[in-house]
C-alpha cells in the first residue's frame, strides 16, 4: 500500500460495525486516505462523527442531504481505489448482487468502477442461507473480493461461522487488491521465516532466537507488490498473513523437504529462517532427567538447504547471514560459496535484532554491489530488499 492510496470505507448496519473504526484506523496507519459512507442502519451502530473525527472528512451517510455540488455517491465512487464494505449485511449483499440501490451506501457502490472487497458478518443461520451463498457467488464472479466470515462469538451469544474477519485481514485485503499490477505481479515466491526446532528429547529442543519478523515481513511486502507467496514458517508466536500461503515446520529437515518441494515452479526463494545448524544426535524418547551435574551432547550438522538447490539455476536465490562483527566479508563469502543471487547480512552482536521489530541490514548482490539499510522497520528493510530482487526477476523471465 502506497502513502496516499485512496480507500473508500463502507459501513453496514451490523453489530459488528464498531470494528470499522479500527479498519479505518490501520488503514490510515499503512499510509491510505479514507473516506467513509454509511447506510442509514449503520448510523444506529456507530456515530458518523466517530469516523468524521478519526479520517478528518465528512461522512456521506444520507443521500437526501446532498452537499454543494450534489452527486456526492458519484464523486465518491470516482475518487475511490478500492472500496472496502465492512460489514457487509445479509441485505447489503442481496442490494449489491441484484443491483438495487437505495440509500448513501448502495448507490455509491453501484456507481464505483474501483475494486470491490467485502467482509461479510451476520448470524450463522443467516450466513448459510441458500440466498446469501448465491448472492456471494454473484459478486465473486464479478470480481469482488470477499473476506471471511469467521468462526467466533456472535451478537446472538452463540458461536459460529458469521463473525466480521479480523481488521488486519480486512486491510491485508485491500493492500492485495491494490497490489495486483505491482512490480511482482506474476511472480511466484517462497518465503522462509522463523527458527527451527531441533528434538533434543518429548520436552526440550535446540533452538535459536529468531522470531520470524523479518520472514513474514518480507512475505507481506512481496504479497503486496503483487507477488503469489508461500510462506514456510518454523514455529513463531506471528499470526498468519492475509492471502499468504503458510506451510508450517519444526525442524531444519522439515524446513528443507517443504522448501524443495515448493520452490518447484517458484520464480525466487527468499530464505530469511534461522536455521538451526546443529542438531542433536540422537533425541531421547523419554525426558532427560536432571539428576547428573552435568550432560554432554552429541550434535551434527543438519542439512544445508540453499546448498542442496544449487544447481536450480532458474530460481532466483537470496539467502541471510546473521553474523557477529562486521558480517559483509562473511556475508560475500558465503553468497558465492552457495551460489546466490542476493545475501541480506546483518550484525547480531548487541543482540537488538531477534524479535526486534528494526533490523539494520547490508544487502549483497553477486555483482560486487551492497547497500546499506538501518536501523529500520523490517517492513520498510524488506522493501528495500525486494527492491533488489525485482530487476533479478525480471532478467530471469
Amino acid at each position: 500500500m502506497r502513502a496516499g492510496n485512496r480507500v473508500l470505507l463502507g459501513i453496514g448496519g451490523g453489530i459488528a460495525a464498531f470494528k470499522a473504526v479500527e479498519v479505518a484506523r490501520l488503514l490510515m496507519e499503512r499510509g491510505a486516505e479514507v473516506r467513509a459512507v454509511m447506510s442509514p442502519a449503520a448510523a444506529r451502530f456507530i456515530t458518523p462523527f466517530s469516523l468524521e473525527n478519526l479520517t478528518n472528512r465528512p461522512v456521506f451517510s444520507d443521500l437526501w442531504s446532498e452537499s454543494a455540488g450534489g452527486e456526492t455517491h458519484i464523486r465518491l465512487a470516482n475518487w475511490a481505489e478500492v472500496l472496502v464494505i465492512a460489514p457487509a449485511t445479509m441485505e447489503l449483499i442481496g442490494k449489491l448482487a441484484l443491483g438495487l440501490p437505495d440509500d448513501a451506501l448502495t448507490c455509491t457502490a453501484a456507481a464505483c468502477p474501483a475494486p470491490l472487497i467485502l467482509a461479510p458478518a451476520m448470524n450463522t443461520v443467516m450466513y448459510e442461507q441458500a440466498v446469501t451463498q448465491t448472492n456471494l457467488r454473484t459478486l465473486r464472479e464479478r470480481g469482488a473480493v470477499v473476506v471471511g466470515p469467521v468462526e467466533g462469538r456472535l451478537a446472538s451469544g452463540g458461536s459460529g461461522l458469521g463473525r466480521m474477519a479480523d481488521p488486519d485481514d480486512i486491510v491485508g485485503a485491500v493492500a492485495q487488491t491494490l497490489g495486483r499490477t505491482g512490480d511482482l505481479a506474476g511472480t511466484r515466491l517462497v518465503v522462509t521465516a522463523g527458527p527451527t526446532q531441533e528434538p533434543l528429547d518429548p520436552v526440550r529442543y535446540v533452538g535459536n532466537r529468531g522470531s520470524g519478523k523479518m520472514g513474514y515481513a518480507l512475505a507481506t511486502a512481496a504479497r503486496d507488490r503483487g507477488a503469489s507467496v508461500t510462506l514456510v514458517s518454523g514455529p513463531t508466536a506471528l499470526p498468519a498473513p492475509y492471502g499468504i500461503r503458510v506451510v508450517p515446520v519444526r525442524t531444519a529437515a522439515e524446513m528443507h523437504d517443504a522448501v524443495l518441494a515448493e520452490s518447484d515452479g517458484a520464480d525466487a526463494l527468499i530464505m530469511s529462517a534461522a536455521v538451526a545448524d546443529y542438531r542433536p544426535a540422537q533425541m531421547a524418547e523419554q525426558k532427560i532427567k536432571k539428576g547428573q551435574q552435568s550432560l554432554t551432547l552429541a550434535l551434527e550438522r543438519t542439512v544445508d538447504i540453499l546448498g542442496a538447490l544449487r544447481r536450480n539455476t532458474g530460481l532466483v536465490k537470496v539467502g541471510f547471514a546473521a553474523e557477529t562483527g562486521d558480517p559483509r566479508a562473511e556475508g560475500r563469502r558465503k553468497m558465492h560459496e552457495k551460489g546466490l543471487d542476493l545475501l541480506v547480512a546483518n550484525d547480531v552482536s548487541a543482540g537488538a535484532v531477534f524479535g526486534s521489530d528494526t533490523n539494520h541490514v547490508f544487502i549483497l548482490d553477486r555483482d560486487g554491489g551492497m547497500r546499506e539499510v538501518g536501523p529500520a522497520p523490517k517492513g520498510e528493510v524488506a522493501e528495500y530488499i525486494l527492491d533488489a530482487l525485482a530487476p533479478l526477476l525480471r532478467r530471469s523471465a
